[in-house]
């Protein structure tokens, strides 16, 4: 599948952030629903006069609810349109969008680069309290109160047996025709200063509902309802289990996207796009 750029156009990197609150997801919808891509699509065309709509593709697709820190995006401009107006173009898109999303950075893209297919990790944060008083009023849009003690310890234990390449299938809500093989790289708690319990999730990509879903089944080692081995057992069974609770959105932050170097992006694009399967299982590519 090529991904080449359209001779007369430049593709563009944009760097962003939004509370999701507000937003029904990323992803434009049929309903006219708000979400941030239709947001920042609808501020470009207008900032720029344009008479159509440039769509931007991103590098990872958040929930209606979730919030994004480090989100990337691109999108493909006409030369002559780019070459008029990127010197004020950030300015423009901060006076024109609503407050709850920013766009930081506007850079024209390497050679190969896609926002979504040159990705090597997304990482992601998740932000608990067990506080028995409930969550901070200042941090409730994006702090999650659970009703339980945590222990830290068995949630960490539980979360070494699922780091790897794995078939999330038990954890993710499924697509037709979507792999849920992943490369889960990290998964980890600390407590924060104020007693937040954060978990990082970073893997090369992640299929709906993931992140939340394996953050509900810690929780529930966490707080005494399932022992530390029981997580594991589900991924193994390789069926959605109707214990695993997909936790609420507006703890959930899309921190940061990672890129190899400019020389591996097309390589890392065309890899990105093969369907995997596990060793010894059935399929190719």
């Amino acid at each position: 599948m090529s991904d080449d750029v359209q001779p007369g156009f430049v593709r563009i990197r944009l760097d962003l952030s939004y509370d999701g609150k507000d937003f029904s997801g990323w992803a434009k919808q049929a309903q006219g629903q708000r979400t941030v891509q239709g947001d920042i699509e609808d501020a470009l065309k207008t900032v720029t006069r344009s008479k159509e709509t440039y769509e931007l593709t991103v590098a990872g697709r958040t929930d209606a609810g979730v919030h994004a820190r480090g989100q990337v995006a691109h999108v493909d401009l006409p030369v002559d349109l780019w070459a008029e107006h990127q010197d004020k173009l950030l300015r423009r898109l901060a006076g024109r969008l609503s407050h709850d999303v920013r766009v930081w950075r506007l850079t024209e893209a390497p050679s190969g680069f896609n926002a979504r297919f040159s990705a090597i990790w997304r990482r992601y944060a998740y932000r608990v309290t067990d506080n028995p008083g409930g969550v901070d009023p200042l941090l409730r849009g994006h702090v999650l109160w659970h009703d339980w003690a945590l222990d830290m310890d068995a949630m960490n234990a539980a979360a070494e047996r699922l780091v790897g390449e794995h078939d999330f299938a038990a954890y993710c809500k499924r697509r037709e025709g979507a792999t849920t093989i992943r490369t889960l790289q990290e998964l980890r708690w600390e407590r924060r200063p104020g007693g937040i319990l954060e978990a990082t999730v970073k893997a090369d990509a992640f299929c709906h509902n993931m992140v939340r879903s394996l953050v509900g089944a810690l929780l529930f080692v966490g707080d005494g309802h399932r022992p530390v081995d029981w997580p594991a057992k589900v991924l193994a069974a390789g069926v959605r289990d109707s214990a695993v609770h997909v936790v609420r959105p507006h703890g959930l932050t899309l921190e940061e996207v990672g890129y190899p170097a400019d020389e591996l992006l097309a390589a890392r694009n065309r890899e990105a796009r093969n369907k995997r399967s596990l060793p010894g299982s059935a399929g190719c590519c």
